[in-house]
This record gives C-alpha cells, structure tokens and sequence, in this order.
C-alpha cells in the first residue's frame, strides 16, 4: 500500500493505493505551521491505525517546503518510511522541454506522467487551484511547458479586498451572463471570466501546436468550470495523486533493475 500526499498552497490531498487502486481520500487545509506530530495524528485520523501499518512507501508532491518537511518527518517517525519527494531530478520516464526543468512545480510533473499514463495525446491539463496552471503534453509524450494565471478563488478575494462596495460571493453558476444584482454580475464575471480565459488559452495554445488537444482539468474548481467552459473534455479530480503513484511505481520498478 502506497501513501500519496499532493500539499498545495490552499489545500493539501491525501490518498491511499492498494493493488494500484485509489482506495480512499482526502483534502484537508493546508497549514504552513503544521508539525510532524500533528501530521501524524492527522495520516492516523484520516486513515486508522491498521491501514497505515499494512504501507510501503510514502510519496509526496508539495509547493509548501515547511510542510514537505513536517510530512517527511512523520513518515520517519510514525510509519518508518522514506519518503519520496518528487522533482524534476527524479527519472520520472518524462522528457522535459523546459528551459530549467527545476522550475515546474511537483504537481504539474506528477499530473503530466499521470496524462501520459492515462489519457490519449496530444493533452493539456487545466489544474484549478490557487493558481490556475495549464500544461500542455505533445503527441511524443513530451511535458512542453504552459502557463500559470491566478486562480479563480486568489483573484476574486483579491477584488473583494481592494473594493470596498463589493462584497463577497459564493463562488457557482451564474444564472444568466447579464446579472440583475451584484451578487449575480460577480458570479457572471469571476466564473464565466474564468472560463472565457482558459477556453481561450487553450484555443492559443492549439494555435501554437497546429493541433486539436484533448483538455482535462483537475483541482478543486474543475467541477464548477466544466459546467460553462466549451473546451474542458474531461475532469479528473485525482489526476495528481494517480501521478504520484505512477512516479513511484517508475521508481520502484528502475530501483528493481539496478
């Protein structure tokens, strides 16, 4: 059994494999404070005592660098393990075009290997989430780059903060694109923008590839954004963590070889 853990900057996703199946997950709020101790207590909650006991390895994609440290020393200290940290050093069987590999964070990575793993190609992956990150995998299986824009919620709080007749919304489907009244003209704005953005973004990045993509989005916000955006195929709200498992499977296996 296998602990993959994806900490992002808002939320941090933890799920277990068993036989290379998803068998359970969850999102928990990311605290950049958060100890080991507390991780443990937390894996421990989250999963029970038995299921940890029965792992063989951990491994982790993070943005936070404390809480891939707190995350690191609870698996020494609660469950034994090493922890695999997932960067670009890794031999992840992904050719990437990047001009400093080092700069794409783990979670793209872990999202392409899992695209090429999964999805037919060409591909480009919509991650809605602090940031909204768009990664674009050639036919060849190769991770070309994106482009990275605020996310849905960065963006609207940051309208919120600066306006002060503006109040904050529930972030859903407006029910027209005119709103009658500023509750319905700031959902229009924000999710239909939002859309707008990446079916446009998409529609470059075609241009640039001189090829259709299939677009799969992924992150907290792809359930909202599928329902208005004319270019999202498919949602995957555990691509990343399927990433991680296929890294540490590629891993293991070259580790088997030596």
């Amino acid at each position: 059994m296998l602990l993959a853990i994806d900490i992002g900057n808002t939320s941090t996703v933890l799920g277990i494999f068993k036989n290379g199946s998803l068998t359970s997950f969850y999102r928990v709020t990311s605290k950049p404070s958060l100890t080991e101790d507390e991780a443990g207590l937390q894996v421990r909650q989250l999963f029970g005592a038995e299921s940890l006991e029965k792992l063989s390895g951990v491994v982790v994609c993070s943005v936070v660098p404390s809480l891939t440290s707190a995350y690191q020393q609870m698996s020494q200290k609660y469950l034994q393990l090493k922890t695999i940290v997932v960067t670009s050093n890794l031999k992840l069987g992904l050719k990437i075009r990047y001009k400093d590999p080092s700069q794409v964070g783990a979670d793209r990575l872990a999202n392409a290997v899992a695209t090429k793993k999964l999805y037919k190609l060409p591909c480009i992956i919509v991650d809605l989430g602090t940031a909204t990150t768009f990664d674009v995998i050639s036919k060849k299986g190769e991770y070309l780059g994106g482009a990275i824009s605020p996310g849905i919620e960065t963006s609207s709080s940051e309208l919120f903060r600066r306006t002060a007749q503006l109040f904050k919304v529930k972030l859903e489907k407006p029910p027209k694109a005119i709103g009658r009244i500023t509750q319905d003209s700031l959902q229009s704005g924000i999710i239909l923008g939002a859309a707008g953005q990446i079916d446009f973004i998409v529609k470059q990045i075609e241009k640039e590839l001189g090829k259709k993509c299939r677009v799969i989005a992924t992150g907290g916000y792809a359930p909202l954004i599928w329902k208005v955006s004319k270019r999202i195929q498919k949602i995957d709200l555990t691509l990343t963590l399927k990433g991680l498992y296929y890294i540490y499977e590629i891993l293991k296996g070259k580790k088997r070889s030596r």
